[in-house]
């Protein structure tokens, strides 16, 4: 039997006024999860624990099969781990965003998406201006990047209070900044990055072209060395990864399975979609289990563009959906599930907790009677699952 597990990242939303009370899934195109919803089955996960931040780092995990109240060991330490970056027991990782703050306020999360080199350049820098020992910046891609802190107690550091940056656009940046007995570090580290980005070449460079500087760091999302049971003794069998974001792959890799580099994907709108379903066909050659994560639906989410979205969906329905269901029938043995992570409403710019809708098509899944993939459909059929483990045993077991 072959396993696809497809996430669109944040698809899941609510209601806008913008298009007549309907979410962009419900707007979108979607011949493809529809043809899944009207010969499978469907319903609502709970993916996010009850009293868990509904990051993706909690949902990708839970769609994986992991409890996230056991395994989560914080977000940039799973980055890290795809990063091949080695964290000691005496060592914290942060997630290290380059944003754009104006006026006391956060602008922008990404520093306009800024590109890869652009970043790496400026990591660079910081590493050279702020030589310390037991501080090191990693530069990853686009706007996301690590800072490990090699610390006395970890524990201290793990209890500071830190913001997401999506969390916060348009606010007040001081009413958000790390709060804790060890928060100095952080505190002192931004301030310098700040200083250090103001006449920067390539912000300099950035504003002359009308794009957002990206001029400071933002640290957040701490964690200690992560540890996960291998993904093929806990469900038997191998599989691989597909995504553009180190911390999907990064629990991939501690999980033990495969990360497959796919030419021009980039955790944006303008990934490649289409090769993302053709080296996900690929790796089913030698492995069984495949999971296709695409970020675009949760940037479009963050960036409260509903146009972007709806497009993002279609891309995700067109391209990843309807190349893998042309490769197979109801009758082969494959089964194919979908479902986001958590929801990025539109109208939040941010990440919301509630349960998420999911559909199941492939061999030995009865149809439940749906005829259509979205958000209303999903409701109708409520809670099916109450954690994301139960879904993966249930897709992976039930009809064995």
């Amino acid at each position: 039997m072959k396993y696809i597990i497809i996430v669109p990242d944040g698809m899941h939303d609510r209601p806008l006024e913008e298009l007549d009370n309907k979410t962009p899934l419900e707007v979108a195109r979607t011949t493809n999860m529809d043809f899944m919803a009207s010969n499978g089955f469907s319903g609502l996960v709970r993916t996010i624990p009850e009293k868990m931040n509904p990051g993706s780092d909690t949902g990708n995990m839970s769609l994986l099969g992991y409890n996230p109240n056991i395994y989560l060991s914080g977000r940039a330490s799973l980055e890290a781990a795809n990063m091949d970056i080695a964290l000691r027991e005496d060592e914290v990782a942060f997630r290290c965003n380059l944003v754009t703050a104006m006026d006391g306020r956060m602008d922008d999360y990404s520093a306009g998406h800024i590109s890869s080199n652009e970043a790496s350049l400026l990591i660079e820098t910081l590493n050279e201006k702020i030589d310390l020992e037991g501080i090191r910046f990693y530069p990853g891609k686009s706007y996301r990047h690590i800072l490990v802190l090699k610390v006395r107690t970890p524990s201290d550091y793990l209890k500071i209070q830190t913001i997401p940056p999506h969390d916060i656009l348009g606010k007040e940046i001081s009413k958000y900044l790390p709060k804790g007995p060890e928060a100095e570090m952080l505190l002192g580290l931004m301030e310098q990055s700040r200083i250090i980005f103001e006449k920067h070449p390539i912000n300099k460079v950035r504003v002359d072209l009308g794009e957002n500087p990206a001029n400071m760091i933002w640290l957040w999302g701490q964690g200690a060395k992560p540890a996960l049971p291998l993904f093929s003794e806990k469900y038997g069998v191998k599989g691989s990864i597909i995504s553009a974001v180190d911390l999907v792959n990064g629990i991939g890799k501690v999980a033990g399975l495969e990360i497959i580099d796919v030419p021009g994907i980039t955790g944006y709108y303008d990934t490649n979609y289409l090769g993302k379903a053709e080296y996900a066909l690929k790796s089913l050659k030698k492995n069984d289990f495949v999971f296709i994560h695409i970020e675009a639906p949760d940037e479009a989410g963050h960036n409260g563009d509903f146009k972007a979205k709806i497009e993002a969906i279609e891309n995700i329905d067109k391209h990843v959906v309807g190349t893998i269901l042309n490769n197979f029938s109801k009758h082969d043995n494959v089964r194919i599930l979908i479902a986001s992570d958590h929801a990025t409403p539109v109208e939040l710019r941010t990440h919301s907790s509630e349960p998420v809708g999911f559909v199941m098509f492939g061999k030995g899944i009865a149809h439940d009677g749906s005829t259509e993939f979205s958000e209303t459909s999903t409701q109708k059929k409520g809670v099916k699952f109450e954690n994301g483990e139960d879904m993966m045993n249930y897709f992976i077991n039930k009809f064995l």
